[in-house]
Parts: C-alpha cells; sequence; structure tokens
C-alpha cells in the first residue's frame, strides 16, 4: 500500500477551518467594524510592539497565517477540480496551491521573526 500526504493536508484544512471560523471572525470585527466606528480604541504603536515582543505571540500568529493558508489552497484545489472539471492536472494544481501556502507560510514565519 502506497504512502500519501492526503490525511496530512486534510488535517491542516480542518485545523486552518477552525482557525477561520474562530479566530479571524473575532480580528475583522475588531480591525474592521469596532475600532473604525471608535467604539474600541485603536492600539498604540508601543503596545503593538509590545506585543509582538513576545515571542508566543509572533508563534501564534505565524499559525494562524499558515492555518488559513492551507485551508484555503485545499478548499481551492478540491472546488477547481469538481467544478471545472481539471481532475486531470491535480498534480499541477495541487503544487501551484500548496507551494503558495508553503510560500507564504515562508513569508509570514521571515516577517515575523
Amino acid at each position: 500500500m502506497r504512502r500519501t500526504l492526503e490525511p496530512y493536508l486534510w488535517l491542516l484544512f480542518s485545523g486552518g477551518g477552525v482557525v477561520a471560523a474562530l479566530v479571524l471572525p473575532v480580528l475583522v470585527l475588531l480591525f474592521g467594524v469596532l475600532m473604525p466606528l471608535g467604539i474600541v480604541d485603536w492600539p498604540t504603536a508601543e503596545h503593538l510592539r509590545g506585543l509582538l515582543s513576545n515571542v508566543l505571540v509572533r508563534l501564534a500568529l505565524v499559525v494562524i497565517v499558515v492555518l488559513c493558508l492551507f485551508h484555503a489552497a485545499h478548499r481551492i484545489r478540491h472546488t477547481s477540480e469538481e467544478l471545472l472539471g481539471i481532475a486531470r492536472f491535480d498534480l499541477l494544481i495541487a503544487l501551484l496551491c500548496y507551494g503558495g501556502a508553503i510560500t507564504g507560510g515562508v513569508l509570514s514565519v521571515m516577517l515575523m521573526f
């Protein structure tokens, strides 16, 4: 029996789905609605610098970004194959989608650390 990466990709997809469902709406609510409306004050630059000086905060942000990228890559891959009927290009689509997610993850690590 041949081993594949598919279970690990589904694991990243589900982890990204959880992050996208629980964390991103809170961030959008805070930074996209409450702060622009003046209900919540914007954080100062010193406060944000203090937050990002903590390694755990930077690591959490990297995990959020990477999981969301892999969730999007998996969703784009399977949706494009099903809706567009291009399943015969599965390997190419997978390389493009997951390669983009890996590239985005590497860029997020480079920016945070």
